[in-house]
């Protein structure tokens, strides 16, 4: 594997987590932001990603980078509260809530963050061996 190779893996690995933050941004901020019905409420939103070889798969080719699908709105019910008095109150007097689920999304945004950390650690460290390979030299 070349450095260029672990360069370029270590950099689909940043931007898939740069991506994921993104949406835990987005989902934070809308943690409790109200609609007048169940479709207009917030979802939140999880990236999907696959590994992609970047040749075929064989013993001498084992690296991945990461792809990214696409992002998903998630499945969970978003939460009903009665409040006829809120401005955005349906007929029956319900408002609907965003289901972020916010101490999992603190979980995912510390996940996030050390995944991120790890692909500038191995940047750095290729670096340093380039580097060190370049002293051989002289």
């Amino acid at each position: 594997m070349s450095f260029n190779s672990i360069y370029d893996i270590s950099g689909s690995a940043m931007r898939a987590q740069v991506m994921r933050l993104d949406t835990i941004a987005s989902n934070l901020a809308n943690a409790d932001t109200a609609a007048s019905s169940e479709d207009g409420a917030y979802k939140a939103l999880k990236p999907v990603f696959s590994a992609m070889y970047k040749d075929s798969f064989n013993e001498q080719n084992v690296a991945a980078a990461v792809n990214t699908l696409g992002v998903t709105e998630s499945n969970r019910t978003v939460e009903q509260r009665y409040e006829p008095n809120n401005p955005l109150a349906n007929d029956d007097g319900y408002v609907f809530y965003s289901n972020v689920n916010v101490l999992e999304e603190m979980a995912d945004m510390m996940s996030a963050s050390r995944s991120y950390q790890t692909s500038v650690d191995v940047m750095s460290r290729v670096n340093s061996m380039q580097q060190s390979i370049l002293k051989l030299g002289q």
